[in-house]
């Protein structure tokens, strides 16, 4: 193979992940980028200084210091013209030329130009921009919904969301109408219909009308899942309802959130499990203990860690060092040193060898061996030995990965396949 062109190494894949057959493939010869597809044919000859993953059908290139798209003929829908470009969403793009940034559409045409001095994705068909330290949201045409006046801004969960103004926090709607004044000293996103705020010390909830539902009276509070809350006074933890009802009294010294119907509980140092009537399914008598994921929940006792099931069952009983939850079926497990994976049922599908190990995701798990890095498959297969530097786990399909100094990425296909792509 000849050393000067991108070097291709096609490996076979248990468990797919999605991803466009014919997609094409950043390809560098020397300095210079093109496309080609995951069989080596070069589409795309190489003129650029860089090419991106194509995303909606366009990939970012860029050329003499300056960005733009192309499609998959290779035509320069957008040519490389702005200093920066963030990928397509919702139709639109963020751009950025000369510290300001602005938005085009996919036939390039500026549709905001760049005079904002900050420009976040859109959401929900609102986008938060900055100008002279202020912040507000622009729709899709550019239009200023809300006046940039706000200190900061977060993202919009369940209709509203959260502004804060000089210290002051409270929410406004999608047309920019603060709903709920600002006259909080913290606030939180909505879940489940109530927001968690803060005044004076206190933690209470408020509805979407800004009613205070729950009184702000609790030392703490943390957000409701599966239709409960946590909350702390004078050191105690217990949980309410949506009517502010304290349907778990504040009674022990520390608490979970509610997963799968069961949140872990503490007293006297020892931890179990209760139920959302509060009867404790699994008396406290562990030394530690995580979250229910798939069934099963870790637990620790004498400095070993363990698995019981939602009866408290010890469907593993704790023998090892270290323990993660389950993810797709498996957990990693640690002893001696040495990371594996268990199943389950307790049984060791893939051996503890390795001196670190992480979650499996979309079917692979990066596992550590003498300082570096590789991915596994669920037989515990060595889809590609540990050999880089650095890892960064799967996302959609996509690793980053640092070899010798040098970034790049590892594009897995759903034909059972994963392509490799660096300079040789």
């Amino acid at each position: 193979m000849n050393k000067t062109v991108l070097s291709l190494v096609v490996f076979g894949l248990i468990g797919a992940v999605s991803l466009q057959a014919q997609e094409l493939i950043p390809y560098r010869k020397g300095d210079k980028w093109g496309f080609c597809t995951p069989d080596k044919k070069v589409v795309l000859q190489p003129k650029y200084d860089q090419t991106w993953f194509f995303h909606e059908g366009l990939a970012i290139v860029k050329l003499n210091g300056k960005h733009g798209f192309i499609d998959q003929t290779g035509r320069e829908v957008v040519p490389p013209k702005y200093d920066w470009v963030v990928y397509f969403s919702e139709g639109l793009a963020r751009v950025e030329l000369n510290g300001r940034w602005g938005l085009i559409d996919k036939t390039g045409r500026e549709v905001v130009p760049p005079k904002y001095d900050a420009a976040e994705s859109f959401r929900e068909g609102l986008m938060a921009v900055k100008r002279k330290g202020k912040w507000g949201f622009i729709d899709k045409t550019g239009r200023e919904v809300t006046p940039l006046k706000y200190d900061m801004v977060w993202y919009f969960s369940e209709g509203l969301l959260r502004v804060e103004l000089n210290g002051k926090y409270g929410f406004i709607d999608k047309t920019g109408r603060e709903v709920i004044p600002l006259k909080y000293d913290g606030a939180w996103e909505f879940r489940e219909g109530l927001a968690r705020v803060k005044l004076n010390g206190k933690y209470g909830f408020i509805d979407k009308t800004g009613r205070e539902v729950i009184p702000l009276k609790y030392d703490g509070a943390w957000e409701f899942r599966e239709g409960l809350a946590r909350v702390e006074l004078n050191g105690k933890y217990g949980f309410i309802d949506k009517t502010g009802r304290e349907v778990i009294p504040l009674k022990y010294d520390g608490a979970g959130e509610f997963r799968e119907g069961l949140a872990w509980v503490e007293r006297n140092g020892k931890y179990g499990f209760i139920d959302k009537t509060g009867r404790e399914v699994i008396p406290p008598k562990y030394d530690g203990a995580g979250e229910f994921r798939e069934g099963l929940a870790w637990v620790e006792r004498n400095g070993k860690y363990g698995f019981i099931d939602k009866t408290g069952r010890e469907v593993v009983p704790p023998r090892y060092d270290e323990a993660d939850s389950f993810c797709e079926g498996l957990a990693p497990v640690s002893r001696n040193g040495k990371w594996g994976f268990i199943d389950r049922t307790g049984r060791e599908v893939i051996p503890l060898k390795y001196d670190g190990a992480m979650e499996f995701r979309e079917g692979l798990a990066w596992v550590e061996l003498n300082g570096k890095y590789g991915f596994i498959d669920k037989t515990g297969r060595e889809v590609i030995p540990p050999k880089y530097d650095k890892v960064i786990p799967l996302t959609e399909g996509r690793a980053w990965v640092m070899q010798n100094e040098k970034e790049f990425y590892i594009q897995f296909f759903p034909n059972g396949k994963f392509v490799e792509y660096y300079d040789e």
